[in-house]
């Protein structure tokens, strides 16, 4: 057993005492971590008030330090037993995903060092980590010779550098019209983007950040699978451009949160080659489902898309955050690259020294390529294929037990690994066994409107999720409806 510690080091260096010192506060931590799993549950079921009560009775900055032990021994009490435990089978509320195990050796090795990637001078091998998982990663969506990409905090941020790029395309190639040097075009208010009405909030976020507000965001209706109406794309881009509106992307959600549904991307880029208008794929959800050979033809062909939205922390099981934004041509970063003498010096980037500051939204930014490198390394293509098979195929399984159930109602057939469903009555009962599963049963699932009635929602990412849990879920959901009418 280690001695306490009496006085913290600042930070890591390379003397015994130091390099002592971590190894004590990290297996420390490791064994606060494992003492606090007592059961397989979701979440310990803590009210608002009860965690409010326990947070706000700690002073925030005492006058004098307390020290490490006196702290662990806070977070053993107070933060552990009260974390949500998303490697927990009951866990399946949203896009939230387990880690793997070597992804959290990933994350303790990029913390540890920290390296910053805005410049090849803060971040010599993880600089060059990043560029070669960005290029494998364009590989496996076929964009072709001419991609690039950048790791991104997640699906917002990629989609929002995405439509950036479209919109700073289109006011080039078709306005004649520089953003990036002059601002939005006299035009800007009639720009337009096209999404389906089932689409990621971010797209109406990331008009507003674009200057061009919520309802430069056009909605198209879905099919009964969720999926996008082209028809109705067609007809609304035919009487939007004969108002005098001026639509220069669509976007085609490949996994949507609530559904899992896959918009079709042949049928959308040959609509956005008819009207000269950019493609990006909002792929945040389904990306990882191109690791499967028996899965991937659901996606359709996205080496179509001018930029795909890829998110590591969803269905590739990677610790938060972690995201990318590919993109077929690599010209396009030319709308974030901006030279500083103090960072990306234009003599190291003519000698060959890569600065990523000049792809990203971001300065200062996390090396999250080195948890992709070392899960990839780690599973290979058949352990993510196995993943990702478990995970649509108990999608699948628990589908089918709800559709021949009397006492269920099933939303759509599910492509991924969401599935939408209800007990049959009011809303408000399906609302209420929610509550009874999150504060007594630890049990933690999802909730959404489907077809203007409350629906429940599994977002099966766990690949340790069995068909037998599954059916034991059911058995409850029912006994906790029955009780609640």
């Amino acid at each position: 057993m280690s001695k306490p510690i009496t006085e913290l080091p600042y930070v890591l260096s390379h003397d015994t005492e130091s390099k002592q010192t971590y190894r004590t506060v990290i297996n420390q931590t490791v064994d606060a971590i494992l003492d606090s799993l007592q059961d397989g549950g979701a979440y310990q079921g803590s009210s608002v008030e009860e965690l409010k009560d326990l947070i706000q009775k700690e002073q925030m900055l005492p006058e004098k330090g307390l020290g490490w032990e006196t702290v662990l021994a806070q977070v053993k009490t107070s933060i552990l037993p009260n974390f949500l435990r998303t490697w927990s089978t009951n866990y399946m509320a949203h896009l939230h995903s387990p880690a793997l195990l070597e992804s959290i050796a990933a994350e303790l090795i990029l913390s540890t060092f920290n390296q910053s990637m805005d410049s090849w001078d803060q971040s010599p091998i993880a600089t060059e980590v990043e560029i070669e998982v960005i290029r494998q990663l364009c590989a496996l969506y076929n964009l072709g010779e001419t991609s690039d990409g950048v790791f991104t905090s997640g699906g917002s941020q990629s989609n929002l550098s995405a439509l950036t790029l479209a919109r700073d395309w289109y006011c080039t190639t078709t306005l004649g019209h520089d953003v990036k040097k002059y601002g939005l075009p006299a035009e800007y208010r009639k720009l337009r983007i096209y999404t389906s009405e089932v689409s990621h909030f971010s797209m109406e976020k990331s008009a507003h950040l674009l200057g061009l507000g919520y309802d430069a965001v056009r909605k198209v209706p879905v099919d009964a699978a969720c999926r996008m109406d082209t028809k109705a794309l067609s007809a609304m881009l035919a009487e939007d451009k004969k108002a005098g509106l001026l639509p220069f992307c669509v976007v085609a959600t490949i996994g949507t949160t609530d559904y899992g549904s896959v918009d079709p991307v042949k049928e959308m880029r040959d609509i956005c080659d008819a009207e000269h208008l950019f493609l990006h794929a909002d792929a945040a959800y389904g990306s990882a489902v191109q690791l499967s050979s028996t899965y991937s033809s659901r996606l359709g062909d996205l080496g179509l898309c001018d930029s795909i939205t890829v998110d590591f922390h969803k269905m590739f099981l990677l610790p938060i955050s972690c995201g990318a934004i590919l993109i077929k041509d690599s010209e396009l970063f030319s709308v974030f690259t901006l030279h500083a003498d103090y960072l990306n010096r234009e003599e190291d980037e003519e000698d060959g020294y890569t600065n990523l500051v000049g792809k990203s939204l971001q300065t200062t930014r996390r090396f999250d390529a080195l948890k992709v490198w070392m899960a990839f390394q780690c599973r290979g293509k058949d352990g993510y294929e196995e993943i990702v098979n478990t995970c649509i195929g108990n999608a699948a399984y628990f589908a089918a037990q709800v559709a021949k159930s009397p006492d269920y109602e099933l939303a759509i057939e599910p492509e991924l690994s969401s599935v939408v469903f209800r007990l049959k009555g009011s809303c408000e009962v399906n609302k209420q066994v929610r509550r009874q599963l999150l504060h007594h049963h630890q049990v933690v699932i999802g909730q959404t409107v489907y077809a203007g009635k409350t629906f429940l929602k599994f977002t099966l990412l766990n690949p340790l999720v069995t068909h037998e849990h599954l059916d034991e879920l059911i058995t409850l959901i029912k006994h906790l409806g029955s009780q609640l009418q």
